[in-house]
Order: C-alpha cells, then sequence, then structure tokens
C-alpha cells in the first residue's frame, strides 16, 4: 500500500481525510494521521481500515522522521511556521510534500535540493492561496492564448457564515483560526496598483478603505485590501499590468465595525496586559479609554469614537456583551489581540449545525483588437455543518487531490512550487468541479478600477 502521512488535524482536515479515505481501497493507500492528540482524528477515521490515527508532537524529531520514513508523501497540515522542519525531513529521506501554506523564504531555499533529488513540495494548494492561484491562472493563460493585453486582475475571497445561519448583527462567525482574523492586515500597509499608480493603506486606514462587489445569487459585499497585492504581478506573469488588487470579503458593514477595534488598539499583540486573567471584558475595554470616573465605560466609548446610541455599531459592540462584568478574560498575560480573540469566540464560534460559506470572485479586463473586455468569475461554496465546513472543503480538497496526483505520477515536475502551472491547475479543478467547486463565468462591460466603489 502507499502510505500518506498528514501531520496535523484541526479543523481544515475533515475533508482531506475524508477524500483520501473514499479514494483508499481504489487507490491502495493507507493514511496515517498524527497530531498532538488523537481524539479529532479517532472521529474523522470512524474505525475506517485504511487509517490509523498516531500520537505525534511535531517537536519530537525522532518521532516526526520516523513516520515521515515510512510515507509515500507527507501533508503538513500544521500552521505555516512549523513546516519547514518537515520539509528538510523530506528532503532527507526523499519524500514528496503538499501544504496549504503561503510559500516561505526558508521554503523557497529548499527548492534546489528538491530538484536535485527530483521532489515535488507544493505549496498554497488549499482556498486563499490554492484555488484562487488555479482559477485565475486558468482564465489568464486563456486570455494570452487569444494573444490579448491583460489590463486589470482583481481577486477577492472570504469566509463567511451562510445565509441560513447568519444569526448576529455582525454578519460573521468564525470558520478559520480566530486568531488570524483578529490579526488580519497588520505587518504593513497594504500595497496595490491602480490604473499604474502604486497605492498604500496604513493598517489604521485599512477597513474604512473597502471596495464593494456583487456576486450573482449571493448578494452584495465589501472588500478591504490584502496586505501585499504586487507580489502576484511577478507570479502570475503579469508584471506590466497597469491594476492589481486582491481583498477578503465581508458582508457589507463588517469593515466599519471592526475598525472600532483596530481605532480603540484591541488588535494589538505586540504587548502583553498584567492581571489579565482575572479582568472583566469591561475592565478590558476601559483600557483603551481615557480615565473619568464619573463617566461609564460605554459614555466614554460612544464619546471617543463619536457612536449615537442609536447606530447599528452600537447594536454590534452590545451584541458581543463587551461590557459584562461577570464574564473573564481568563487568560494569564494576555496580549490585547487575544484578549479581543476570546471575546469574539463567545459569540463567533461555529454551532454544530451552523453552515459556513466561501465566496470568491476575480475580474479580468483585457483588450483585444482595439476593443476592451472584461471577465467576471465567482464561486460560492456552502458548508454542511461545523465539521464538515466549506472552508475545510475548499482547503482540504485541493489537499488531496495534489497529493494522490503527485502520488499517482500525473504531477511531476520538481522543486518548491505553487499550483500555477497547467500541470497542476487542469486536473485539479476539473475534479473539484465534481465536488461543486466551480467557477461561474460571465463577461462584463469593462469599467476598470471604478473608484466610485471604495469608500474612505
Amino acid at each position: 500500500m502507499k502510505n500518506i502521512l498528514i501531520i496535523g488535524a484541526g479543523k481544515s482536515s475533515s475533508y482531506l481525510i475524508k477524500y483520501l479515505l473514499d479514494k483508499s481501497d481504489k487507490e491502495n493507500l493507507h493514511l496515517i494521521i498524527g497530531d498532538i492528540s488523537t481524539d479529532n482524528t479517532d472521529k474523522l477515521i470512524n474505525n475506517h481500515t485504511n487509517a490509523e490515527s498516531v500520537v505525534l508532537d511535531v517537536f519530537n524529531a525522532d518521532k516526526r522522521q520516523k513516520f515521515i520514513k515510512k510515507s509515500d508523501i507527507v501533508i503538513s497540515m500544521l500552521p505555516a511556521r512549523l513546516h519547514i522542519e518537515v520539509a528538510k525531513d523530506c528532503i532527507t529521506y526523499h519524500k514528496n510534500m503538499v501544504t496549504a501554506s503561503y510559500v516561505s523564504q526558508e521554503m523557497k531555499s529548499l527548492d534546489k535540493a528538491a530538484k536535485k533529488k527530483g521532489l515535488i513540495l507544493m505549496n498554497e494548494i488549499g482556498v486563499d492561496p490554492g484555488i484562487d492561484h488555479m482559477s485565475a491562472m486558468q482564465v489568464i493563460d486563456k486570455i494570452r492564448d487569444n494573444k490579448a493585453k491583460i489590463l486589470l486582475f482583481e481577486s477577492f475571497t472570504g469566509g463567511l457564515i451562510a445565509p441560513e445561519s447568519d444569526d448576529n448583527l455582525w454578519n460573521y462567525k468564525f470558520t478559520w483560526n480566530p486568531r488570524n482574523v483578529v490579526l488580519a492586515g497588520q505587518g504593513g500597509a497594504a500595497m496595490f496598483i491602480q490604473e499604474g499608480t502604486y497605492k498604500y493603506i496604513p493598517y489604521h486606514k485599512l477597513f474604512r478603505r473597502t471596495e464593494f462587489l456583487t456576486i450573482d445569487g449571493s448578494g452584495k459585499f465589501e472588500a478591504y485590501a490584502n496586505r501585499d497585492s504586487l507580489k502576484y504581478r511577478s507570479v502570475y506573469g503579469l508584471d506590466d499590468i497597469p491594476t492589481m488588487y486582491r481583498g477578503t470579503i465581508r458582508k457589507v458593514g463588517f469593515s466599519r465595525a471592526w475598525n472600532i477595534f483596530v481605532q480603540l488598539g484591541m488588535t494589538d499583540d505586540s504587548y502583553t496586559i498584567e492581571n489579565s486573567e482575572h479582568m472583566s471584558y469591561r475592565d478590558f475595554v476601559n483600557l483603551f479609554l481615557a480615565y473619568s470616573p464619573s463617566d461609564s465605560v460605554e459614555l466614554k466609548l460612544r464619546s471617543y469614537l463619536k457612536i449615537d446610541q442609536d447606530d447599528v455599531m452600537w447594536e454590534k459592540l452590545i451584541e458581543l456583551d463587551i461590557f459584562s462584568n461577570k464574564k473573564k478574560i481568563g487568560i494569564i498575560n494576555a496580549t490585547p489581540a487575544q484578549a479581543l480573540q476570546k471575546i469574539l469566540s463567545d459569540s463567533w464560534t461555529l454551532q454544530e449545525n451552523d453552515k459556513d460559506m466561501i465566496v470568491m470572485q476575480h475580474l479580468f479586463g483585457y483588450e483585444i483588437n482595439g476593443e476592451k473586455h472584461q471577465i467576471e468569475s465567482s464561486l460560492v461554496v456552502i458548508g454542511e455543518n461545523q465539521t464538515y465546513t466549506a472552508m475545510a472543503k475548499t482547503v482540504g480538497l485541493p489537499v488531496g487531490i495534489a497529493a494522490l496526483k503527485i502520488l499517482t505520477g500525473e504531477i511531476k515536475t520538481p522543486g518548491v512550487q505553487i499550483p500555477i502551472s497547467k500541470e497542476v491547475y487542469e486536473p485539479i479543478l476539473k475534479e473539484l468541479e465534481e465536488y461543486g467547486i466551480k467557477f461561474t463565468e460571465k463577461k462584463v462591460p469593462y469599467f476598470g478600477y471604478n473608484p466610485n466603489n471604495v469608500i474612505g
């Protein structure tokens, strides 16, 4: 049998494991799923004869290497920072590897060794990054094949709550790592290019500079700019493109409300708070407001941020129970971001039967024979429940399909890479359609970059 080692069995692993188990008899596969605990993996395996769950601490080099040695391919579903040691072991023991995470500089440095040994280290093969790369490159290559000049590429992705489970004023729940949501947009200005002009949005302005978009059948959304859209010009071979913008999708109104936390400083992760474990939610809010023994926390916050009492933003804060004296942060030496995450998790954690939703849209503007055209390509995927989410489906299925196609030799070009070649994206996108992950394309009037879509 062919042994597939999966390291890490978090929220995004459910569909990955299901896909490979469904294929295991036909493809003669045996899954070894290693995690710090077997509780979740045992549930996902459900006594399947072609799989086993093992306790695996990725920091235990001997045990990690033991399982890597006996595998035919390794799938790392660990946090991004932990992939590198696994990757180095894969180089040492001649194993191919697949991850859904962005390629780090350390990972890039293994390219020469991987090529020398004929190994594939496939990265960025989840949803974003992943499906966004593959679906974009498929259309870009078609446009190029027609000898057209590409003028515009905009790409948006969001992990949201499905309409049938949307039961809060924020129109949002955590569908992936909450920490990444809280820290989104930090680490430098958002950078992109519009009509040949470079644009930079500092973090403290990011959530007031949003672009509107409409997806057929799903309604109107907003998007804030991702940190660095410019690097994708070279990735996609669009170095001379006048407009390149990538953004994160939210329901309209989310960003304006989230900006409250940014302006207060609650998303800061650079320092810790004294006595945070005993602090109430109300005490936490008061940390960021001026001292005034005669005014309430609510009054100080409304005055500081100029929020009217009948403003829906105020209702959103009340809904989070952020002024509670009874609820405690309960985290020793918490950063503001960690404390905020704890508060939000009370309200935004997916319930057992909640359904999430992945929304993606690409816009391609191009010129051919002196005429300008635009293509709009959209994707909507609805999850099943708390375990088999749309996020897990759109992350796990591309990972599993890529691993199997590497294992069977359908994908064979070696090196540290992302899924932007036809050899990779064509067979994976084709198979994803069998699981309902299919883009709808339509031609729309070319408008270029529309400044009326942007607020702030």
